[in-house]
């Protein structure tokens, strides 16, 4: 069924095949081993692999390794027009595919899984579309996106990422087009946007949940980002 969600697993035996629709595979657990046009190699849970209509395409994966899987009639504009075949996905995407997970396995709501469906169309929309990235630079990723809270150093995610604080802020820059520090202020920022829009938290309390205990600091910072303070929010 086209425009659909499901839940798959794949044979240990390489199989090869095409179809006349767009599919998109997301590993929740394990790895495929895929070829799809100019890529050949290993997707996991964080990416999502693009298979395009009459593209052939072959892979294998473990047994007991787990993907959602999109059949879809259209791709979103931003995944339309991209040029590669893998990307990173979101945190905010890749936590909806643990709800699909759950919900999928659940019960049958054939009016629920087209809002998930619907749901899922619209992340994919908002993606910001990197390719493959190094898996060293994904573990300094993730960290940020986990610990926004906390004070982050080159030194700590270079040693998250196994790698030399001049490294990390090369392959950083050079994979993803920004530096460490732009990328933790970017997700600071529109985490905190997001808080304070939609909950009734206190702005001290927003700035300290995206590493800013200081109060000033952290009403200065989202004034010269944004454009406008966070009391914005609160009028």
């Amino acid at each position: 069924m086209l425009d659909a969600l499901c839940i798959r697993s794949y044979s240990t035996k390489p199989t090869n095949h095409s179809h006349d629709y767009y599919q998109l595979v997301l590993p929740l657990r394990g790895v495929i081993v895929i070829k799809v046009g100019s890529f050949s190699g290993r997707v996991a849970a964080g990416e999502c692999v693009v298979v395009r209509k009459h593209e052939a395409h072959l892979f294998n994966a473990n047994p007991e390794a787990l993907f959602v899987v999109a059949d879809m009639s259209e791709l979103p504009e931003n995944i339309n027009f991209f040029d590669g075949t893998v990307f990173t996905i979101s945190k905010s995407l890749s936590c909806y595919l643990s709800f699909i997970e759950a919900q999928l396995q659940l019960q049958l709501n054939a009016e629920l899984e087209r809002s998930m469906y619907k749901t899922f169309y619209l992340l994919l929309a908002e993606q910001e579309l990197l390719p493959k990235l190094d898996s060293r630079i994904v573990s300094a990723m993730r960290y940020i996106q986990e610990n926004l809270q906390e004070t982050l150093t080159i030194n700590l995610l270079a040693k998250v990422a196994c790698l030399s604080g001049t490294q990390l802020k090369f392959l950083f820059k050079k994979q993803t087009g920004l530096t460490v520090n732009s990328y933790i202020t970017k997700l600071r920022m529109e985490k905190a946007q997001a808080v304070l829009r939609h909950t009734d938290f206190t702005v001290q309390l927003v700035g300290e949940m995206v590493g800013y205990p200081e109060l000033s600091a952290f009403s200065r910072k989202f004034t010269q980002y944004f454009g406008f303070p966070p009391t914005h929010f609160k009028k």
